[in-house]
């Protein structure tokens, strides 16, 4: 059997907020659901979907989604005043470089190339 993803969903506390924080920084437009649910679909990629949980996120992401961009921190930047937060220093190598970012609820992300 094989199968296709769907969506990739987040637990977080505040689904409306960070769909838009998602929205902001992948493009395509917010919805939600209900006020326990919401999701984007960015373009060129699969859903994501955002679900109220009652426990806080307490360690670090066990999954988490690169992103290709020009120039990593730049992109950093520019994402801080949506809410978004550095985590360490921009790392570069022969291969390329990354950020690592959390968004406004502690998920982590990366901004990369190469």
């Amino acid at each position: 059997m094989r199968a296709s993803v769907q969506e990739i969903v987040f637990d977080c506390a505040d689904p409306a907020a960070l769909v838009r924080f998602w929205a902001e920084l992948l493009g395509g437009a917010p919805v939600d659901r209900s006020g326990d649910w919401s999701y984007v679909d960015p373009p060129g990629f699969v859903r994501l979907a955002f679900q109220r949980v009652p426990e806080g996120k307490a360690v670090k992401n066990r999954v988490h989604l690169d992103l290709e961009v020009p120039d990593p921190g730049q992109a950093a930047d520019e994402t801080l005043p949506l809410g978004a937060s550095r985590v360490g220093d921009l790392v570069k190598d022969e291969q390329g470089a990354f950020q690592v970012m959390r968004d406004p609820e502690g998920n982590e992300f990366c901004f990369v190339t190469g």
